[in-house]
């Protein structure tokens, strides 16, 4: 079992940033010795949950068109954590933020508690 641990949410206002991170614990060599994928989806109220962004290395990277441009998406494995960058931030990013690690790029196969992101017009 992995188990992911968010953190780094909060309440900002339109044009801020943040920066959450995930650390994963538990049976984590899988994660990083075969190289799985790690991610962040997010959940707005009454939306189906979306994916934000994933990463697999340092140039294996990819993003939704809607924070392409503003988020950025990293990992260090070293610390088994995985991070996102958000600026420029709109109240349409107002959601709770999963993160995920998986085999694939959409196989997600853990996920964590969540942390919720609160954007103020």
């Amino acid at each position: 079992q992995v188990q992911l641990v968010e953190s780094g949410g909060g309440l900002v206002q339109a044009g801020g940033s943040l920066r959450l991170s995930c650390t994963a614990s538990g049976r984590i060599s899988s994660i990083n010795v075969m190289g799985w994928y790690l991610g962040w989806y997010r959940q707005a109220p009454g939306k189906q949950r979306e994916l934000v962004a994933t990463i697999l290395s340092g140039t294996s990277v990819n993003y939704t068109d809607s924070v392409k441009g503003r988020f950025t998406i990293s990992r260090d494995n070293a610390k088994s954590a995985v991070y996102l960058q958000m600026n420029s931030l709109k109240p349409e990013d107002t959601a709770i933020y999963y993160c995920t690690a998986g085999p694939g790029r959409l196989a997600v196969r853990y996920w964590g508690q969540g942390t919720q992101v609160t954007v103020s017009s």
